[in-house]
């Protein structure tokens, strides 16, 4: 694809963006040092000479053999592949997705250190540069941006001071005349929580689409007298005009300051509960990932929310990021550090029994035969899709009686993969960041190095068996 033809004039607008410090925030999972050898391993696999190349035209490959192209895979073609300049300044990090309810059209909206970018994935073999929406706030190359939708919005967070909550209206792009535009936000929301604190900056948003509520988390609101950064609560019914609700707090127990008290939310997924404990049916639920421990909030009155149970687990060294199961019964969340930690032997994902939400079991993990940090989780269906950084996306199935197992050990199979760093698997923050799955089945995936990384689109073609089983 000719992107590079159409990058000078964004890139002439976007200069400006690199001039400005980041926002202090805080403190943010330090890898232990590495071995100079994997940190050799890991440099000659993202500078090898064939990588590049194979970036520069990158085109569709099948999985086969065991690869695709240059790339290591299983049962999970390559389509197509966006080279991260084309979307923005700096190092690649969240994805998100839109699929136009009036033109059917798929768009991947893929986070950056400066933009958030938008890519027209409807044939994915041929994916289309829409544009870009430059970050609000002092620029700078700051390594987190947050993306997610309700409806025909985009709401964007990342921890850029002054950068708050950008809100687009994605139907602006069905516009696109073929050249990429550079865009500006419809709103920016910079609430003021009930501590008289203005939104500035945070990690992570999530949103529950039921209730018409965004979570943003991870921000200099919402304190607790130890630690900001508890559940910050926005009505986005009107999307164009976010209203603040409330703070969602964990108590400083100890009331040392020295201590953490898990209020710091990094993220987090709200649903409206139907699972199996009758005591909270119906009620609005968040299940945080707060960096020691999962920690569970009625948050039914955004205004009063109640913090439920905090549960934690031995080997807990940054408690990341989680998904339900559609039964509303497991939790399965990855912890970003215990890999190159050392308290588990690979890369690992820990399912929670969260059958009585009021007092979880101590969640059991499952290791798998990587060695790399995971990342970010999803759940469709039956099967995991998980962003596990230099292992790339990784594909697990799972059946509900399999999980009904995690008391003693979780049945999980991998039953495709591809890897976005080939043969390199070290406990490393690089490789994918996130993916997102669209109904038809394509799966975009965001990776972070600006050298041979970007957007890949990609075709998950798992076997007939692998349906996954109630």
């Amino acid at each position: 694809m000719a992107f590079r033809a159409l990058l000078g004039a964004l890139f002439t607008v976007l200069a400006w963006l690199a001039v400005a410090p980041a926002a202090a925030g805080h403190d943010t999972p330090t890898a232990p040092d590495v071995s100079p050898a994997t940190e050799q391993q890991l440099a000659l696999a993202l500078e090898d000479p064939s990588l590049a190349l194979a970036t520069e035209g990158l085109t569709a490959a099948e999985c086969e053999n065991g690869v695709a192209g240059v790339y290591e895979c299983e049962n999970v073609d390559l389509e197509s592949f966006v080279p991260l300049p084309a979307l923005g300044l700096g190092t690649g990090n969240d994805i998100w997705g839109w699929e136009d309810p009036q033109t059917e059209r798929e768009y991947a909206l893929m986070g950056t250190a400066t933009t958030t970018g938008f890519v027209d994935v409807t044939n994915p073999k041929d994916p289309v540069l829409v544009g870009q929406l430059p970050t609000e706030g002092a620029g700078a190359f700051v390594l987190w941006r947050d993306i997610k939708v309700d409806g025909n919005h985009a709401f964007i967070v990342s921890e850029i001071d002054g950068s708050g909550m950008q809100v687009f209206d994605l139907r602006r792009l069905r516009d696109f005349s073929g050249v990429p535009q550079l865009y500006g936000a419809d709103a920016t929301y910079h609430g003021v929580d009930d501590e008289g604190e203005t939104l500035s900056f945070s990690h992570n948003i999530s949103i529950n689409r039921a209730s018409d509520r965004a979570y943003i988390v991870g921000s200099n609101t919402c304190d607790n007298g130890d630690e900001y950064g508890g559940l910050h609560i926005v009505d986005i019914s009107e999307p164009e005009s976010p209203r603040f609700l409330g703070c969602g707090r964990v108590d400083d127990a100890d009331g040392d300051d020295s201590t953490e008290s898990d209020n710091y939310v990094h993220d987090v997924e709200c649903v409206i509960y139907e699972g199996p404990d009758r005591d909270h049916q119906g009620r609005e639920i968040c299940l945080g990932s707060n960096e020691n421990a999962v920690v569970i909030y009625d948050v039914t009155s955004a205004a009063n929310p109640e913090v439920l149970s905090l549960t934690g687990y031995p080997t807990a060294e940054y408690t990341h990021q989680g998904s339900l199961t559609r039964n509303q019964a497991r939790f399965l969340f990855g912890d970003e550090l215990d890999e190159s930690g050392g308290t588990v032997p690979n890369t690992t994902t820990y399912v929670m029994d969260v059958t009585d939400i009021d007092s979880p079991p101590t969640p059991v993990a499952f290791h798998h035969q990587t060695n790399s940090i995971d990342h970010n989780l999803y759940i469709h269906d039956h099967h995991v899709y998980e962003s596990n950084y230099a292992a790339g996306l990784r594909i697990l199935e799972f059946s509900n009686r399999s999980l009904a197992r995690a008391r003693k050990a979780p049945a999980l199979s991998e039953v495709g993969y591809f890897d976005v760093v080939p043969h390199a698997d070290p406990t490393e923050f690089a490789g994918t960041w996130s993916n997102y799955r669209f109904s038809d089945g394509t799966t975009v995936v965001s990776t972070i190095e600006n050298a041979v990384s970007g957007l890949f689109v990609l075709r998950p073609e798992l076997p007939d068996g692998a349906k996954g089983k109630p």
